[in-house]
This record gives C-alpha cells, sequence and structure tokens, in this order.
C-alpha cells in the first residue's frame, strides 16, 4: 500500500479525524496519572477495557458489522489483545508511576523505529538510511530528556525503571502493529476485529490483576471513573477505528505524523498541570527528539507495516 501525497493531510475528511485523535491521545497520557494514583493499575486496565469492550461491539452493531469471525482472526484478535490492550497498556501505566505523562508519552511516539525494524525483519520492508538518521537524532534527545528527568525526578521515583517499563510498552505495541497486517484480519470489520481483541485483552487483564494485585478496589472518587470513561469511550473505542481508517487511507508512514502531535500535546499538558519544569537540558532533548521524528517520518517513502485492506462494505 502506497502512501498518500503529502496534500492529502490537509484534506478535512483526514485532517480533522487526524488532529481529532491528536488531541484526544495526546490528553490520555496526562488522565492515566489519576487512575494509578491509589489504584492498582492492573485493575485501572482491566476496569478501562471492560467498559471498552462492550461499547465496541456496540458501535459494531450501529456500523452493521458482523460479530461473527474465522478462527484464525480470533486467533489474531487475541494475540492483539495481549501485546497491545494488556503488555502496552499495563506498561505504560506502571511507566507514569515514576515518569511524568510527557516523557511517557514521548517514548511511545519512538515506537516507529521498532515499527520499521520489526516491518523489515517480518515484511520485508525497507528502511532507508534518512529514517535511521533521523530515528538517531530522536534518541539522542530522548536521552537528554531522560537525563534531565533524573536530575529533577522525585526521590520515591525511578527513571531507569520508568524508561524500561516504557521501552517494553513500545515494543508490545509494536508487535500488535506488525502482526495485524497479516492476511487474518483482512476478511473481517475493523471494528470487529477490535471489539474481539479488547474482549481477549479484558480477560487477560483481569487474571493479571488478581494474580498481581489480589482483590478489585473500587474507588469512590467520581474523578476516577470520568476518567476511566474517557479513557475507555474517547481515549479507545473512539480513538482506534479512527486511527486505523487513517493508516489505510495514508499508509502508516505518513499516518505516524499523528505522534509527533500527540507528543506536542501530551507535553504541553504535562507542563500545565504537572509543572514539568523545562531546563535548557530538556528544551534541547525536546526540540532534537522533535526533528528527529519529522527527519525519519519523512524518510518513509512506502508504508513502514502493510496494512490490512478495509473489507467491503467498511
Amino acid at each position: 500500500m502506497s502512501e498518500s501525497p503529502p496534500h492529502a493531510l490537509m484534506r478535512p475528511g483526514i485532517a480533522l479525524p487526524f488532529v481529532l485523535v491528536a488531541l484526544i491521545w495526546g490528553s490520555t497520557w496526562y488522565v492515566i496519572t489519576g487512575q494509578i494514583a491509589g489504584v492498582p493499575a492492573h485493575w485501572s486496565i482491566a476496569y478501562r477495557f471492560a467498559l471498552a469492550t462492550p461499547a465496541m461491539f456496540l458501535l459494531a452493531l450501529v456500523m452493521r458489522r458482523k460479530l461473527a469471525m474465522p478462527g484464525r482472526a480470533h486467533r489474531l484478535a487475541l494475540t492483539m489483545g495481549l501485546f497491545q490492550f494488556c503488555g502496552n497498556f499495563t506498561f505504560v501505566y506502571m511507566s507514569e508511576l515514576h515518569l511524568t505523562s510527557g516523557i511517557v508519552a514521548l517514548m511511545i511516539g519512538m515506537m516507529m523505529v521498532p515499527n520499521a525494524i520489526l516491518g523489515k525483519i517480518w515484511l520485508d520492508q525497507p528502511v532507508t538510511r534518512r529514517f535511521i538518521g533521523g530515528s538517531a537524532i530522536a534518541l539522542a534527545g530522548l536521552a537528554l530528556l531522560l537525563v534531565n528527568e533524573a536530575r529533577v525526578a522525585p526521590l520515591e521515583g525511578s527513571v531507569a525503571l520508568g524508561a524500561t517499563l516504557a521501552l517494553v510498552a513500545m515494543l508490545s505495541a509494536s508487535v500488535a502493529n506488525v502482526i495485524q497486517a497479516g492476511p487474518a484480519g483482512k476478511d473481517v470489520p475493523l471494528v470487529t476485529l477490535l471489539g474481539w481483541a479488547m474482549l481477549y485483552g479484558t480477560v487477560i487483564d483481569v487474571v493479571l490483576a488478581l494474580a498481581l494485585a489480589g482483590p478489585p478496589v473500587i474507588p469512590p472518587d467520581a474523578a476516577y471513573w470520568m476518567g476511566t470513561t474517557w479513557l475507555a469511550l474517547a481515549g479507545s473505542v473512539t480513538t482506534f477505528p479512527i486511527y486505523y481508517g487513517l493508516v489505510r487511507k495514508l499508509g502508516a508512514g505518513r499516518a505516524a505524523y499523528n505522534g509527533v502531535l500527540v507528543v506536542v500535546i501530551a507535553m504541553v499538558i504535562s507542563t500545565v498541570l504537572e509543572g514539568y519544569r523545562w531546563t535548557p537540558l530538556a528544551i534541547g532533548g525536546a526540540a532534537l527528539a522533535m526533528m528527529g521524528l519529522v527527519v525519519a517520518l519523512r524518510a518513509r517513502q512506502v508504508a513502514p507495516v502493510k496494512t490490512v485492506p478495509a473489507p467491503v462494505g467498511e
């Protein structure tokens, strides 16, 4: 699937959903911080997708999509549930126990690097020298941000542990992105595939929460459940179908520009609401990271991960 020309990003049918997804995902990083204050992260994730799953199936019914899938599509959904809706989010939530939300968002924004590597290994997609150079610049900027974070982080936090958890989260999401490129999902509606993937992910999340965090913790705070609802309905049910729709229209390379805008929004929110301190080291690191992201993304002339064609009628 080749990428559409750059001016396609300016079309209202693409620009509006592009910005909408970035605004929502940019806000979710900060909302997550309220989900891990006093409630085990594992249960917060389970609650999020326990709410998102029936909403995704309801969306499929409203869109008149079939809920039945063949066996191989269920195996794909199970794997996506494990890596995307359990692994990725588990490590993201745990990472935010140690790092500010904007830094975690920036690290996840580097997912294009493992995407390209796994795409090369599994799908034989090319990786250009310019992409490698841009990625190196972005990684250097990220290193500066982590050094700054280590200098200003509270004593109870561990920057090294937070960075490691965010790295694992990024790799888990990247695996999910790549495996969806197989033929198993091409004959099923996207919302149906996502619904089943969320269902399998929720089951795994609940089992993991019971094993690692014990019995469910039900917070009485209304703000907590408002945040959970936002993450489930806006941050998951609304955005995932829209984003993968953009991937199908633009190709994975240009759709990944969304990640750059998400990082900008997340860092602004972190500055305003978390008191993130912009030292000269942080400013230099952020500038390098953003410049590297743009250079690497502009280097891609083909999608780094083959996308699943939209089913007939979707």
